[in-house]
């Protein structure tokens, strides 16, 4: 199934609001908030943090690139936050950056334009021109420019997926390929129709074309990138149905995808299993980046 048969708004509504699985959504942007100024705070005082670097003219369009506390193994990971592409921002979004830090990776952590003051083309274009900046000054900072990985939860699921569904010619003069070499999409939503007629379009905005120029599912994937995407199992059928919608036609494209409905998570917290290096979602990361070894 390619789209929704949820006719009911309000049931649609229910399904594409990811706090109506749990109490409450401030336990869980809290530690968010936690984790990620205690990431930030620990790179300052290690001078292992670049905070602020700007890879657009304007002040959002920003990234904070965290340095490799333990051997560099030369890799960038890089982190899309969700929040509905209306929401948050990467102040909250580093939670995971020291364990990536202390496995030898670079990691940065991207804001950009929130709606409804950027479009969700705009948003999609300014997360592109961060890839394409961090391509370009790789060597500023010690990483190996083909060896970039993006990582998204929620809207910044789709966000990063729509990065590996590039043109990267547009940006860097002659480049061809994908420069994202690996992916992990966490909790995303790959067909942004079905949000049309609910709360979450009031500040997007988005006709039915723009949705389908903006879906990762009608999109054409690179072939030989690893991608991992995963969503936790105390989340809404529609956000679990879009997991293995995408999941199914990537594989059907001939991509190796491993997928996974991890277990006691919700939409919430299932991400922050990247800043625990024993779970399944971190293990697994990793080894996506090893396997271009």
């Amino acid at each position: 199934m390619t789209s929704t048969d949820i006719a009911d708004l309000a049931q649609l509504n229910r399904e594409y609001s990811p706090s109506s699985c749990i109490d409450d959504i401030n336990v869980h942007i809290q530690q968010y908030v936690e984790l990620s100024h205690a990431a930030k705070n620990q790179a300052g005082v290690q001078k292992k943090l670049h905070s602020d670097l700007q890879y657009g003219d304007c002040k959002t369009q920003s990234l904070d690139l965290y340095l490799p506390t333990e051997v560099s193994q030369g890799k960038l990971m890089v982190y899309i936050h969700g929040g509905y592409w209306q929401e948050l921002s990467k102040e909250e979004s580093s939670f995971a950056a020291t364990n990536f830090q202390q496995h030898g990776f670079h990691v940065a952590v991207l804001d950009y334009t929130l709606a409804p003051d950027a479009s969700m083309s705009d948003i999609v274009e300014e997360n592109r021109q961060a890839i394409a900046w961090l391509y370009i000054n790789a060597s500023q900072f010690g990483y190996d420019p083909e060896q970039i990985y993006v990582c998204g939860s929620s809207a910044g699921a789709h966000l990063a997926t729509m990065m590996l569904q590039t043109p990267w010619y547009e940006y860097i003069s002659e480049y061809k390929g994908s420069v994202v070499k690996g992916l992990c999409a966490v909790s995303g939503i790959y067909d942004l129709q079905p949000l049309l007629p609910t709360y979450v379009n009031d500040a997007l905005k988005m006709d039915v074309a723009e949705a389908k120029a903006n879906s990762p599912v009608f999109q054409p994937t690179p072939k030989n990138v690893p991608i991992i995407i995963a969503v936790g199992d105390i989340e809404t059928d529609e956000f679990k149905r879009q997991s293995q919608m995408m999941t199914e036609k990537l594989r059907t494209e001939g991509l190796e995808v491993l997928f996974k409905v991890i277990n006691k998570r919700n939409h919430f917290d299932v991400i922050l299993d990247l800043a625990d290096k024993s779970s399944w979602l971190f293990q697994e990361t990793i080894a996506l980046m090893a396997s271009s070894d």
